[in-house]
């Protein structure tokens, strides 16, 4: 008797199942959906709800102009159906726009960014302001680092008046490198040294930090002498990192508001008093490091 009763509950269960089934059928979407799947309509049914909203998903993606017009649950992605032993499997897969999106950032992976925001990321080679005589020097020199890496004597120790772009100029050379595999960190040195006090006490988070800085293959130091300068970052932070780097020939890109003599002066005085020959030791390295050109510029940011 009880299996008896198991067999009509059965049959009443995929009797629901195929009206439920038939009724989506009524969709000519739906149709034409479940008819690219490869099984029958007994499996098929019984997955009548996900199939529906997997439908919805993928005439969404059928009739999308680019990703932030996508209806989807996900932004980018479809809930689609794949066949696994003769049952369905439900994921989430990338729409094409946000494949060709993912692929257009895949160079972002190499570089790492302290303190940095990720917009300076879009920083583009054909965006950069070239009409003044002034900014030559800054854009050959860059332009011809770019294509002659790795095979490059210098960084370079870009210097100039605040908004001239400098820093946007070393990025987007950093961008196209990055485009070639090429590996970089980008510093921002005022904000990059107050986050290393955070990790007082922490000796091996700040280790950590100070090892990926030191060893990268190429390091920009942005804004170096808008710090509020201590002993303990010029002598601690700065002259270990720059030192590492002229020991191994690692190429390293430096902007500053400051010329170097201005920098050189900025470095030496702390609360402790003034101590030049440790300024002194600090320019000497950076002069190994790079090449010391100036940008003047109209402010390039009103």
């Amino acid at each position: 008797m009880e299996e008896f009763k198991s067999i009509i509950n059965k049959k009443s269960s995929n009797s629901s199942l195929e009206e439920s089934y038939n009724e989506a059928l009524k969709d000519p979407d739906f149709k034409e959906f479940v008819s690219k799947i490869n099984l029958p309509k007994e499996k098929l049914m019984k997955y009548t709800s996900l199939l529906k909203t997997s439908k919805e998903e993928y005439c969404n993606c059928k009739n999308c102009k680019s990703i932030m017009a996508c209806k989807n649950n996900i932004e980018g992605y479809a809930y689609l159906p794949t066949i696994d032993n003769d049952r369905l499997v439900f994921n989430y897969r990338e729409c094409r726009y946000r494949e060709k999106l993912r692929e257009k950032n895949a160079f972002k992976k190499n570089i790492t960014l302290y303190q940095t925001q990720d917009g300076i990321l879009d920083a583009n080679m054909k965006d950069i302001y070239a009409d003044d005589d002034k900014r030559f020097d800054a854009i050959e020199f860059l332009t011809k680092f770019k294509s002659s890496y790795p095979k490059v004597d210098k960084g370079i120790y870009l210097h100039g008046s605040f908004g001239s772009g400098k820093s946007y100029l070393v990025t987007a050379i950093l961008v196209e490198l990055a485009k070639k595999d090429v590996k970089s960190t980008i510093v921002f040195w005022p904000e990059f040294l107050r986050e290393l006090k955070t990790y007082f006490g922490d000796d091996i988070s700040l280790k950590r930090i100070m090892t990926n800085v030191k060893e990268t293959e190429i390091l920009f130091i942005d804004d170096i002498g808008a710090e509020n300068l201590t002993a303990w970052a010029r002598d601690e932070i700065l002259a270990p990192i720059l030192q590492y780097r002229m020991d191994n020939n690692l190429k390293t890109m430096f902007t500053s508001n400051l010329t170097l003599k201005q920098l050189e002066k900025h470095l030496s005085i702390t609360k402790d008093g003034v101590e030049e020959v440790k300024a002194r030791r600090i320019i000497e390295r950076i002069k190994q490091l790079s090449k010391n050109i100036e940008l003047t510029s109209a402010n390039l940011r009103k």
